[in-house]
């Protein structure tokens, strides 16, 4: 038996809910710093706020891949981890920027950053079992253009959401001003609006996509041969949570040699999330890097919005691209030109001369951006088994969240001592991290990479 082979509607709809999610996620990105800058946090603390999201990725991700694997009912396997994840999130959206309702209770900087952690949490829960329901649904021809338009969405969703601030503030004149240590109106209004695009594009998904049952699933198991991953004894008993660790120690070599090329690419690109915003204020806009609350601050952090936007509006664009790129020239190439192109990109912002030229840099960023979230997981669908597909998803995102959590912990004690409090030169480490990654692609065993 072999799975159907689905129409290029049923692939968008199937994939549609992480327009809201990277929406969420993208305001999050572009301003939880300076959000958490007008509550009270210093420049080199802000890496230490920012160890939520990671450590939520870490936790939350291989738990629900596990028992998403194991779910079967009356609303399918992964759609109710959308659903739940989806609410959640959009409850963190809304309380976010205004944490500061809450201060009669505790500082409005611990508010903050509670609220960073159950968005965080919830985007996690969400987004795991998007990833697997590609590997899932699809056969192995279709995987790369799944992963492609799970990506142009993703891209789409963070343009909207990068630049939503941006335009409520210079398209329809709502406030920017942070007045006595609030949040702009525009960034709250922003953010309420992401909830519910959030909410909305979940149940798209949630209503238009069908799922294989686990019998069906299992049918498939023929279908992938050429896994490296043997189905044991102990998959075939009943499997529990610690499982997950046995699953760890016998991870695929694919697997293994992804995780190189993950780590130094989600190293670089959480330091640039966490420092672009006082970066750009200081490096371009000529700002005190102290001067989180000014007006001038406040439009330097939308034009990083901007930026932001401009990236992920590239990634969407070149998502559609790269089925036909790697089809030429292999995955692995695709990926380590597109990861060069990222690094190069990051390196430029030290010497670009205004803030219109680093939209070149974005540029970069964009088809980098692109690639790790496509090429990576087409690389590894092909290597793991079915029935592990949930938690062999969310044990990838070790290698995701791992060196997110070292760059938290040393990113602003390095901008603090090293750097001289020049936040600019984590994106230029950032950009370093990007071309190592790149170096490392090539290391990795394609399994079925396809080229005709």
């Amino acid at each position: 038996m072999e799975k159907r082979k689905l129409s290029f509607l049923e692939i968008w709809n199937m994939s549609f809910g992480f327009l809201g999610i990277q929406m969420g996620f993208a305001l999050q990105n572009a301003n939880a710093s300076r959000i958490l800058q007008i509550f009270g946090a210093d420049v080199h603390e802000l890496s230490w706020f920012w160890i939520i999201a990671p450590l939520m990725g870490l936790i939350v991700q291989p738990i629900i891949g596990h028992y998403s694997d194991k779910t079967w009912g009356k609303f399918g396997r992964r759609k109710p981890y959308f659903l739940i994840g989806a609410i959640l999130a959009a409850v963190g959206l809304v309380l976010l920027p205004q944490a500061d309702l809450f201060i009669a209770f505790m500082p409005a900087l611990w508010v903050g950053a509670g609220m960073l952690m159950i968005m965080d949490a919830s985007i996690n829960i969400a987004m795991e079992p998007f990833r697997a329901l590609v590997g899932d649904n699809l056969r192995t021809d279709q995987r790369t253009l799944g992963f492609s338009v799970q990506t142009a969405l993703i891209g789409f969703g963070a343009v909207i959401g990068s630049w939503l601030p941006y335009a409520l503030s210079n398209w329809f004149g709502v406030s920017n001003e942070a007045l006595n240590g609030a949040v702009p109106t525009h960034l709250i209004l922003s953010f309420i609006i992401g909830a519910a695009v959030l909410i909305i594009s979940i149940l798209v998904t949630v209503l238009t996509t069908k799922e294989y049952s686990p019998e069906e699933l299992a049918q498939f198991e023929d279908e992938s041969l050429h896994a490296e991953t043997v189905v044991s004894e102990s998959e075939k008993k009943e499997s529990s949570l610690l499982d997950v660790f046995e699953d760890f120690k016998k991870m695929p070599e694919t697997m293994r040699q992804l995780s190189w090329v993950q780590f130094f690419s989600w190293f670089g690109l959480f330091g640039m999330w966490v420092f672009t915003t006082p970066a750009i204020a200081q490096h371009t806009f000529y700002l005190p890097i102290s001067d989180s609350s000014s007006l001038r601050y406040q439009e330097a952090g939308d034009w990083v919005g901007v930026l932001f936007g401009v990236y992920n509006l590239v990634s969407a664009l070149y998502a559609f691209a790269l089925p036909y790129i790697a089809k030429q020239i292999g995955r692995k190439k695709t990926h380590a030109l597109s990861l060069i192109i990222g690094g190069l990109g990051l390196l430029s912002i030290y010497i670009l001369p205004g803030k219109n030229w680093l939209i070149i840099s974005m540029i970069g960023v964009g088809i980098a951006w692109a690639s790790i979230l496509a090429m990576p997981y087409a690389i590894l669908a092909g290597s793991i088994s079915p029935k592990k597909m949930g938690v062999y998803m969310g044990i990838f995102n070790f290698f995701i969240v791992i060196p997110q959590i070292i760059n938290a912990l040393i990113g602003g004690p390095l901008v603090k001592y090293a750097y001289g409090n020049q936040a600019i030169f984590a994106l230029m480490v950032s950009g370093v991290s990007f071309l190592i990654a790149a170096t490392l692609v090539f290391k990795v065993k394609d399994v079925d990479d396809i080229i005709q």
